[in-house]
């Protein structure tokens, strides 16, 4: 776990960055637990929020147990909190129903609780599946318009919009990150396009997290140096974080990773088969 020590190539964040409180969500999760370790330096106190038990590791940690379809209760568990990475929801591909339940009206009720209290950045963990559609030899920027490899995708497409919308009618700086394919190295030759590396993942957070407040709204992939990657890296002015990982270090060890791709196939690979969805449609 020693990436954790380096915070990738983050401008903004010019070293020890005062965070204040930063309330996470999902913290449970696989990118939560890597990044409730990495703000411990950063933040003065970390507000760690699950629908699973947790438990504080250290004096700056507080845990709550809330269920982000509970309005009230996540107002009460975002009270005096500065900021707010939102990581919790259903994270795959489901029936329409629960990802409505558990990523949209979950967010619309983060976004409502960030702008009652008075939080001054809310960092949404949007995702690539947006994008699934387009073709893997097309270089995929944030403003394109948005192509769901599937439901879960359609799901991140209304959280995005529903940021876009607190950003633009109540002022509240919002950052959406596509995250790509969280793993700890790429394991699928989709991975060497997709990879998004721990240390890289904490890189970007930070970054959402300490970009300016004059920054009322960006989408940005989250992604790393990956020389065959699908998608436009950032811009230094929307975003102050270079990633430092690039998964092609890891391509010998990848299965068919030299077969060359289908320039004409999905981006999301797999995720945009007709099956892949069916099963969460019909019995």
């Amino acid at each position: 776990m020693g990436w954790l020590a380096e915070s990738g190539h983050c401008r903004a964040c010019g070293g020890v960055v005062g965070l204040g409180t930063v309330a996470v969500t999902g913290a449970a999760g696989n990118i939560g637990s890597v990044v409730r370790v990495a703000l411990r330096g950063d933040a003065d106190r970390l507000v760690l929020l699950d629908r699973v038990p947790l438990r504080a590791e250290t004096a700056t940690e507080e845990v709550r147990i809330v269920d982000l379809r509970d309005a009230a209760a996540v107002e009460s568990a975002l009270a005096g909190v500065d900021s707010v990475l939102h990581l919790g929801g259903v994270p795959d591909e489901a029936p329409l129903a629960d990802l409505l339940q558990a990523n949209v009206l979950g967010t619309h009720h983060v976004l409502e609780a960030a702008r009652r209290v008075g939080s001054g950045r809310v960092v949404l963990a949007s995702s690539n599946r947006i994008t699934g559609f387009y073709p893997t030899a097309h270089r995929t920027r944030p403003l394109e318009p948005a192509r769901p490899d599937g439901l879960y995708g359609v799901s991140k497409v209304a959280v995005e919009a529903l940021g876009q919308l607190y950003a633009d009618k109540f002022g509240l700086s919002v950052i959406c990150l596509r995250i790509g394919s969280f793993e700890d190295a790429p394991t699928e030759p989709r991975h060497l396009a997709t990879w998004l590396s721990p240390r890289d993942t904490v890189g970007y957070v930070r970054a959402a997290l300490t970009a300016p407040q004059s920054t009322r709204f960006a989408t940005v992939y989250a992604v790393s140096a990956n020389s065959r990657r699908f998608w436009e890296l950032p811009d230094e002015s929307v975003l102050a974080y270079t990633p430092v990982d690039n998964a092609e270090a890891y391509a010998s060890r990848v299965t068919d990773a030299e077969v060359p791709a289908d320039p004409s196939a999905p981006q999301a690979g797999p995720y945009a088969t007709p099956e892949f969805t069916l099963q969460h449609i019909w019995p």
